[in-house]
């Protein structure tokens, strides 16, 4: 039979009884022949008690010790998963990410993955027992037990299935699929049976939360299928159906895949972003290392970039970081960069959003990018910055105008008749 790896979120382990009807989710697909890798969260709401408790000691945690704090998370849940499962009378074992060994880089907090050791793993496999596998978390060469960031488990999921050659990787959290946009602000959103891995990642990098985009990223580079699935269904539901439920991620020449895609698969949004321009610098080559340089080496992701036309030798620079990251991006650019520059001023706001359209329907069709800016228009929403893919075009808005947004965008592409 298949080699199924199944992820489950925080929410869908946040009780005892939850991690009960998990056990028995896992045990229906073995006795159905499947073998199986279980990637469990942190029960939900743990890692962020644990982070606070770190903060309590320390206002700005050691990142290191930091990372030994909050790995504990999932080593509780890998166990009460695999005692579970015995009660069951199903074999199981749980790996810490150190044991198995998930190698990563050093970068505490943020660490990437860069080599999965699967022999133990295949050894279980192999004797008919149900790995778990613990999300989240890996080790460094040297020895030091290191995170992956906010949504880890997922991209430890995913890579686990790449390294194992999994034919599916399941992904089970508090929805049943990945939606047209959040069903919380548009009622009529629908779900997608299928979309490509490029439209999810585009999807996951605009704020989508169904799933981590580096675990996106993942999928779509060692092509392995992956399927968003609720775990709050009924546990014992039969295979051949939660087989075909949910959404599958899927690629583009997937023959599964209508000929004819929806011009727009979906609206994506992002509130945890925060904006800054460094005003009148020198418009010359290397300015823009020189300004995002420094910020590159804190380990700050940047996303959407604009740089004005020139005047007079000047020009200005805008770009978007993660809000968690703006006071300490705008530290060093006036600590490190303001007089390097020579810049005549640095400036924020960090009650801005973005909002995305996404589709690979965009590649043939024309006019999508003035739709979208005469809806936003007709709504008074006046837009910030712009930045655009062959498949995606985001805006970067006013917070306060997220929601309408994001409404009216669905109702003007059609989305709620997808």
């Amino acid at each position: 039979m298949s080699l199924i790896v199944q992820k489950f979120g925080g929410t869908s382990v946040g009780s005892v009884e939850r991690i009960k009807n998990v056990a028995r989710r896992v045990a229906k697909w073995r006795a159905a022949g499947h073998d199986i890798v279980v990637v469990p969260s942190a029960m939900a709401g743990e890692t962020n008690r644990l982070i606070a408790l770190a903060k309590e000691i320390q206002a700005q945690p050691d990142p290191r010790e930091l990372d030994v704090v909050a790995s504990t998370g999932e080593q509780v849940t890998i166990a009460l998963l695999s005692m579970a499962l015995l009660e069951l009378g199903v074999r199981a074992r749980s790996y810490s990410g150190w044991q198995v060994k998930i190698l990563t880089d050093s970068a505490f907090t943020k660490a990437r993955i860069t080599s999965i050791d699967d022999k133990a793993i295949r050894g279980d496999l192999k004797a008919g027992t149900v790995v778990i596998v613990a999300g989240f978390q890996g080790v460094d060469a040297k020895g030091n037990i290191t995170t992956l960031g906010r949504g880890g488990s997922d991209t430890s999921a995913v890579a686990l299935a790449a390294a194992l050659k999994a034919d599916e990787c399941h992904i089970f959290t508090d929805v049943d699929g990945v939606y047209t946009t959040d069903p919380r602000i548009v009622p009529d959103a629908k779900r997608l049976r299928t979309v490509t891995f490029e439209e999810m990642l585009e999807m996951a990098g605009a704020g989508s939360k169904v799933l981590q985009i580096r675990s996106v990223e993942f999928a779509g580079k060692y092509k392995v299928p992956t399927r968003v699935l609720s775990s709050l269904t009924d546990p014992m539901m039969p295979v051949a159906e939660e087989a075909k439920a949910g959404t599958l991620i899927t690629f583009e020449e997937d023959p599964h895949m209508a000929m004819e895609k929806a011009v727009i698969s979906g609206v994506a949004f992002n509130r945890d972003e925060a904006k800054i321009t460094v005003h009148d610098v020198p418009d010359r080559p290397g300015i823009a290392y020189a300004i995002l340089g420094p910020i590159a080496d804190a380990n700050i992701d940047v996303d959407v970039i604009v740089q004005n036309v020139g005047h007079d030798g000047m020009t200005d620079m805008t770009f978007t970081v993660h809000r968690n990251d703006y006071a300490k991006a705008v530290k060093i650019l006036k600590g490190q960069v303001q007089s390097h520059i020579k810049c005549r001023d640095i400036t924020g706001d960090d009650k801005i959003a973005k909002v995305s359209i996404v589709g690979m329907g965009m590649r043939s069709h024309a006019g999508i990018a003035a739709q979208m800016f005469r809806t936003l228009s007709e709504e008074g929403i006046n837009i910030q910055m712009i930045s655009t893919s062959e498949i995606k075009i985001t805006v970067v808005i006013e917070e306060k105008y997220t929601e309408l947004a994001v409404r009216v965008l669905h109702k003007a592409f059609e989305l709620d008749q997808v």
